[in-house]
């Protein structure tokens, strides 16, 4: 005869599994080629979805090193961001549809209520970690691999 206790102890273990295997669903490679050679990877969440994107990095109060989100529009566009909720300073990184860096807004005010725009047409914006983009040299003209833009890291 089994436990009740037993049962859902197993339970849980299978649940926690599941958990796991969606952090590593979410955590996609990205990697920014500096225009000196340097490639540095970062794990990012994709925010494709309206609700993704509204959301955001809201609420968080830390961001890993070489983690980051990639705000996908699924078209080019104007994008607007803002740090409405955001508890911690981002570096965002407006990205045309072939990855390449159009425009870098470093250490975003926390929960700010101003408008940053990208200024002109991109596909996506990565947020990243305040001053993470000076500390590496990102610059506009660099580029990212991501299967948004038809790449990959190992490509």
């Amino acid at each position: 005869m089994r436990r009740h206790g037993a049962r859902s102890g197993w339970r849980a273990i299978v649940l926690l599994a599941g958990v796991a295997a969606s952090l590593d669903a979410w955590a996609e490679a990205l990697c920014l080629d500096l225009e000196g050679g340097a490639i540095h990877r970062y794990e990012v969440e994709l925010a494709a979805t309206p609700s993704d994107r509204s959301r955001g990095l809201m609420f968080r109060r830390e961001l890993g090193p070489r983690t980051g989100m990639l705000f996908d529009f699924g078209r080019d566009e104007i994008a607007s961001m803002w740090m409405k909720n955001t508890f911690i300073a981002l570096d965002m990184v407006f990205v045309d549809r072939s990855g390449v860096v159009r425009r870098i807004v470093r250490n975003a005010r926390p929960r700010s209520l101003d408008t940053i725009s990208s200024r002109v047409p991109v596909r996506a914006v990565l947020e990243i970690a305040g001053g993470e983009a000076e500390r590496i040299g990102l610059a506009a003209g660099d580029r990212l691999r991501h299967p948004v833009f038809g790449t990959r890291c190992d490509n």
